[in-house]
């Protein structure tokens, strides 16, 4: 019974003493990905890009870039009519009299009669809509793969930065006395 648990204590150690370099290897992974002034100075101008990728998606760049490209494609949206207010158009009710369901059956007339008149006007307003629409939607899928990338770089530790963060970790340890020896298990556990 004594070589099964010398065997099984042998394996706790070696598993603690794998997951503390696993430990160690994932903090040092987290603080070279964070450490913004190091990759600064390793690169400046991959660094400038990466930060006004990142400003450009933060302020809604690519919001604005997709409506200036609909209004390039479909043109200006026409301003709405600063001259209807409410007061005016109830005065224009009221010239049409003061019977409610004549006033009502002539606007649903003139009305009907305006939609007729306009329907070849909105199938090439809605021609150019779908255009813009198909573009912006075969563009749209592209940055936000580019804002992934871009996310990705700045988070993404490169061998250098994660090395030197990955010795700093383990002269920590080694300073603190934590990786001299693993300690076994409790006197009190009975191994």
């Amino acid at each position: 019974m004594g070589t099964r648990t010398d065997a099984a204590h042998a394996q706790v150690l070696a598993a603690r003493a794998e997951l503390e370099e696993q430990v160690d290897r994932l903090e040092a992974a987290g603080r070279a990905a964070v450490d913004i002034p190091a990759k600064v100075k390793a690169s400046p101008a991959r660094a400038a890009g990466i930060a006004a990728g990142g400003a450009f998606l933060a302020v809604g760049g690519p919001k604005r870039l997709f409506r200036r490209a609909r209004r390039a494609i479909t043109g200006k949206d026409e301003e709405l009519p600063s001259e209807l207010l409410p007061k005016e158009v109830d005065k224009a009710i009221r010239k049409l009299g003061a019977d409610g369901r004549k006033v009502r059956g002539t606007l649903e007339r003139e009305f009907a009669n305006y939609l007729d008149e306009r329907a070849k006007a909105r199938k090439k307003e809605g021609l150019g809509n779908a255009v813009a629409a198909i573009a912006l939607s075969a563009i749209r899928p592209v940055a936000m793969r580019t804002g992934k990338q871009l996310a990705e770089r700045m988070l993404d530790p490169n061998q250098a930065g994660f090395n030197d963060q990955l010795a700093k970790v383990r002269a920590r340890r080694a300073a603190a006395g934590t990786t001299a020896k693993p300690k076994g298990a409790p006197e009190d556990a009975g191994l």
